[in-house]
């Protein structure tokens, strides 16, 4: 990491300490909500009837990793949207930045690097809890955590560059509402890809997510080394769009600010 790019996570780290309060909730009470509503409360009558299906775990040891990534993915999403915007539109932070030797390349990074530190906490909490309820099956738990936040960082280029590239909000709910929800609840978070109809499936295993909760679930149940070609191909589809994101989300920053 630059001291260019330093002094801008520096940046949104002072930003955060001022209003972390108001993201306790989005960033991990919430998240802990559902692990406990869906784990522990639907999980008992799961349990009951489906343990087969979820090859003989309780419903929260198979939900646990699942959500770890998705929550992951949330965070990231809200990250790259808002505080993107409001640096290059709002209050023009971005701006104020680039008149100094920062360039847009380090702004770009340091907002990335500033969202893999977030998501990095994020996760840590939530594999935590994850331990206090029993849910985890193995020391595997702390890779998925490393495969939680990969997932995350997928999202997190792409919607930084669209961001970057709008001058209003409203866009932002499209986003979120027939983007991340619909992968929050179909990617094979809360069931098993395999149970939806086939022709479903393969538009399934197009998500980002998809790659990121099978990976982290695998990790998170000592389970990977089953299938060791798939896991490398989910690390790599996530790597490629991660990395592909960060140079579309430089490209956008600098663009943004040198041609306004």
């Amino acid at each position: 990491m630059t001291a260019a790019v330093g002094r801008v996570v520096e940046h949104r780290a002072l930003q955060y300490a001022r209003t972390f309060r108001a993201s306790l909730f989005s960033s991990f009470v919430n998240p802990l909500m559902f692990l406990a509503a869906m784990g522990l409360g639907l999980g008992t009558y799961v349990n009951t009837s489906s343990s087969a299906a979820l090859g003989g775990l309780t419903y929260v040891q198979f939900l646990a990793p699942g959500l770890l990534a998705a929550s992951c993915m949330q965070s990231a999403a809200f990250e790259a949207t808002f505080p993107i915007m409001g640096g290059l539109v709002w209050n023009r932070t971005f701006h104020a930045m680039y008149a100094t030797p920062i360039q847009p390349r380090d702004i770009a990074l340091g907002n990335l690097a500033w969202i893999l530190l977030r998501l990095t906490m994020i996760a840590a909490v939530f594999a935590a809890v994850i331990v206090l309820f029993g849910a985890a099956v193995s020391a595997g738990i702390a890779l998925a955590v490393a495969a939680a936040v990969l997932t995350g960082m997928a999202f997190a280029g792409p919607i930084a560059a669209f961001a970057a590239s709008q001058r209003t909000p409203e866009k932002f709910n499209a986003v979120f509402r027939f983007g991340i929800t619909p992968l929050f609840l179909f990617s094979g978070t809360f069931f098993p890809v395999e149970t939806l109809p086939a022709f479903l499936q393969p538009i399934v295993w197009l998500s980002p997510l998809w790659h990121g909760v099978d990976l982290t679930r695998a990790l998170a149940l000592g389970t990977a080394a089953e299938h060791p070609v798939l896991m490398v191909v989910h690390a790599l589809v996530l790597s490629a769009i991660a990395i592909g994101g960060a140079w579309m989300a430089v490209r956008m920053v600098d663009r943004k600010l040198v041609r306004g």
